[in-house]
């Protein structure tokens, strides 16, 4: 194993092999641990967009509220999934299994195409055209102030899905998705996500669905894989110390360096990262 690949994993802290019912344990007692250290927050917030990662956090959210519940006597321990379209989204229909799976507590829904057209509006009569690749990190900007709206009304916490395989990649949206205050799935990769998933009880369409950011107006729907020019398959493999092509450990590793200021808190003078 080369040293950035050894690196990588140590700072991801994927295993190469997983138990499932363990794993679950531990990101419900994680969660659990968060609440009871903070103890004024009473909600865990999480946008829900029906595809594995929100489902796999939904559902670990629903199942650390109820036994808050159980252990505090407080019925104010409420996990609440919120539905963000950009107006009509062609999966709606993954949205509502998702919801059906997880059984949350509250369901919001919120539209954010009346935000992020008036935001581009007003840009345009700046002489500031928003491109359909920007307007996409918009949208997912938008999503994750919808949810620190909701947190900050109802004493929450916003939950994030970020993972392994999309830690590695950088494949988010920096202060959109990429922002919230837990994350509960961190260390697991796309298949030890799926593994927990149907330890779960997961209808298999959630855990089998093609993985897409579903951001661009232009391209709708277009796989991740697609956009990253490597399998999540080669992605797991690598994080979990084994060996892929050349061709794959280039495109990981490329995606890795380019993308290192997604993994950086806002950079100092102090900082050695920006020398």
């Amino acid at each position: 194993m080369e040293s950035l690949q050894k690196a990588i994993i140590e700072e991801l802290g994927v295993k190469p092999q997983i138990d499932p019912q363990e794993e679950i344990r531990k990101s419900i007692d994680f969660m659990k641990s968060y609440l009871y250290k903070h103890p004024f927050l009473k909600t865990l917030v999480l946008g829900i967009s029906g595809g594995q990662d929100s489902s796999l956090a939904g559902r670990l959210a629903q199942l650390t509220m109820e036994e808050m519940r159980a252990e505090t006597k407080d019925q104010a321990y409420q996990f609440v999934a919120v539905r963000l379209p950009y107006g009509a989204q062609a999966d709606e229909a993954d949205a509502k299994k998702a919801l059906d799976f997880i059984q949350p507590d509250v369901s919001l829904r919120v539209d954010i195409k009346p935000a992020i057209d008036a935001a581009v509006a007003s840009l345009l009569e700046t002489d500031v055209v928003i491109s359909d690749f920007n307007k996409g990190n918009m949208k997912a900007r938008q999503r994750m102030i919808v949810q620190y709206a909701i947190a900050g009304e109802k004493a929450g916490a916003v939950i994030g899905t970020d993972h392994a395989a999309e830690n590695i990649t950088g494949f988010y949206t920096k202060y959109g998705d990429g922002g919230a205050d837990i994350l509960p799935l961190f260390r697991l990769n796309k298949r030890q996500g799926k593994a927990l998933l149907k330890e779960l009880g997961a209808p298999s369409a959630l855990y089998l669905k093609v993985p897409t950011a579903d951001l661009e107006d232009d391209k709708p729907l277009v796989a991740d894989e697609v956009a990253l020019g490597v399998t999540y398959d080669d992605i797991d493999d690598y994080v979990e110390g084994k060996e892929v092509s050349e061709q794959a450990r280039e495109t990981i590793e490329g995606w890795y360096k380019k993308t290192q200021h997604k993994r950086h808190m806002p950079i100092s003078i102090f900082d050695d990262f920006w020398k």
